[in-house]
């Protein structure tokens, strides 16, 4: 009998209390899947290729999905999103923009990009709970992930 390890999801936020809030909604959830917090752009970029604090980390080992803040320091998520996309490794990496951007420009962007999904969070907690289960249901259970190595006519 073989036991998959439940693959990781990257959170780029820079937003602590953010951060807390995904954390508590996932566990609420029951979403047991590992979270990799990168605080920044670079900090994501630098654990999706294996360099920086991540050097040594396999890179062909991605993330099930990448919840991807777009106002962070140092580099934005929409140059986060350019960089996963232009890069065969990561280009059919599921990406989430979740994002408190209501701005339609954001929304555009994200999508010219790449992104496989666009959403807003919610303000209030409750809400914020059933947005994280949601999410979790849909690209932790239901969407089926790229092979590994697709092949790419």
């Amino acid at each position: 009998m073989t036991h998959s390890i439940a693959k990781a999801i990257l959170l780029v936020e820079d937003n602590p209390d953010d951060v807390v809030l995904t954390l508590r909604a996932f566990e609420r959830n029951h979403i047991t899947n590992p979270v990799v917090h990168a605080a920044d752009g670079v900090e994501a970029l630098d654990y999706l290729f294996g360099r920086g604090r991540w050097e040594g980390r396999d890179p062909a080992d991605l993330p099930q999905v990448v919840l991807l803040d777009l106002k962070l320091p140092r580099v934005d998520g929409l140059e986060v999103l350019r960089a996963v996309r232009a890069d065969a490794r990561t280009h059919f990496l599921p990406v989430v923009v979740l994002t408190s951007s209501g701005e339609e420009r954001d929304l555009v962007d994200s999508y010219r990009l790449g992104a496989n999904s666009y959403v807003r969070k919610p303000v209030d907690f409750r809400e914020f709970v059933e947005a994280a289960r949601e999410l979790g249901l849909y690209w932790l259970v239901l969407n089926q992930a790229p092979p590994k190595d697709p092949v790419v006519p």
